[in-house]
């Protein structure tokens, strides 16, 4: 790996890995002048991508989450526990995790689209086939099969903007993709919730899984080619190797360990804001508590608006101001007053999305080579941290309360401005 540069602070490259990002290595050289353009801010073929990111983040994550809101309906149909009914989701992030680190490389062999159509598909049809699946462990098994199928698109999605979108214009489009995804964990809670509510939780999740569908069939058709992808050998020794690159980099370690961290903190804080919300001195009733859960607009906002500030201003500086409005969103959720908790955990949501877009797009600034691996890797830490901290997060509960909680977050956000402000010094 190059030495880390100041230039890559402010979300460009050098020209040598320009050079790389163009295609000219090896036997994939591109000779059309019109052929090697980046998709930059403005054009239409820019404005095509950017949404049907958006559209392919939007269905992954509906998919992911559709199930939080039916968990009851689960207890009810196929008499298991709670516990057992968080399965659902828990077996699909967890396979999600690690499925990434092999989808990853597998679009570094084979391509970006490719995976990413085949991703939504395969995930759509299970969600078509777990609606009227009649058997509990069959409708688990298919979840997990989709946690897999699914592991082609987050960390694909991330490769295709570094490679195809200009550098200038990279984290805008990065934010919209973050965006939509934000979109999509909200909208899969509400719609099924509603859905299941106004008919039952087979038609939810069979709409859910058609979603799905009609996603992949759109980033077929609609999706620019990739037009700098550079094929890599599959082999174990060169995925070895890709490895070993990218885990004696310095700075791309810094941005795996902000994922851990930054997810860590936000899910923690989501977990449990709500047995805050149902005790004294709020008492508010479940149905408003899951309304919190709006929040997630914020990220539409500011997911590209931050990626547009991290190409103006740099990705250091403009990260180290996100994980900071972090840390004040949170020390405004210790005030005991119900406008000040809305204000603080929508400060929260706000400056999360803003700062995993601009992590997001530099990996694939900073990794000039094996981008799939790169995400796959960020992502494997991302959901690490959310399963990590998450659980954990409940031992301050039940010791300390809310304080607890918040001391907690506030040790891991700590950690992370302390990472980001040494990304900052590297310049």
């Amino acid at each position: 790996m190059q030495p880390w540069t100041a230039a890559e602070g402010r979300a460009t490259v050098s020209p040598a890995a320009l050079q790389r990002r163009t295609g000219t290595e090896g036997d994939t050289r591109v000779r059309d002048g019109d052929e090697t353009a980046y998709l930059e801010a403005g054009t239409a073929a820019y404005r095509s991508a950017s949404r049907i990111l958006f559209v392919a983040g939007f269905s992954t994550f509906a998919t992911l989450y559709c199930v939080q809101p039916l968990m009851p309906d689960f207890v009810r149909e196929f008499g298991v526990t709670p516990a057992e009914s968080s399965l659902t989701l828990s077996l699909s992030t967890g396979l999600l995790a690690v499925a990434l680190l092999i989808a990853g490389a597998l679009s570094d062999g084979i391509g970006r689209k490719p995976v990413m159509v085949a991703a939504l598909l395969a995930s759509g049809l299970l969600g078509i086939v777990g609606a009227v699946m009649p058997d509990w462990h069959g409708f688990l098994i298919l979840r997990a099969l989709e946690g897999i199928a699914l592991s082609g698109l987050p960390a694909v999605a991330m490769a295709y903007v570094s490679e195809e979108v200009d550098p200038k214009s990279a984290g805008v489009a990065m934010g919209l993709y973050i965006g939509g995804t934000a979109m999509g964990g909200m909208s899969g809670r509400v719609m099924t919730a509603l859905v299941a509510d106004l008919g039952n939780w087979r038609i939810a999740v069979g709409l859910v899984g058609a979603l799905g569908v009609v996603a992949a069939l759109t980033v077929w058709k609609a999706l620019p080619p990739s037009r700098h992808f550079v094929r890599r050998p599959s082999g174990l020794r060169a995925q070895a190797q890709s490895w070993r690159g990218l885990l004696s980099d310095r700075g791309i370690l810094a941005l795996f360990s902000l994922g851990f961290l930054l997810m860590g903190g936000f899910v923690t804080a989501f977990n449990y804001i709500g047995f805050r919300l149902t005790d004294p001195p709020f008492e508010l009733r479940p149905a408003l508590v899951g309304a919190v859960s709006i929040v997630y607009c914020f990220g539409m906002v500011s997911s590209p608006l931050f990626g547009w500030l991290a190409g103006r201003f740099g990705n250091d500086r403009t990260l180290v101001a996100a994980v900071l409005l972090m840390i004040a969103g949170l020390a405004v959720l210790e005030l005991d007053h119900l406008a000040t908790m809305l204000i603080g955990i929508a400060l929260f949501t706000f400056a999360f999305f803003g700062a995993h877009s601009i992590v997001s797009a530099w990996i694939g600034q900073r990794a000039q080579t094996a981008r799939g691996q790169a995400s796959s890797m960020y992502l494997f830490c991302y959901y690490m941290g959310s399963t990590v901290a998450g659980t954990l997060g409940g031992l301050f509960w039940h010791g300390y309360g809310w304080t607890g909680v918040a001391l907690f977050i506030g040790g891991l956000l700590s950690v992370a401005a302390l990472v980001a402000l040494g990304l900052l010094r590297r310049r």
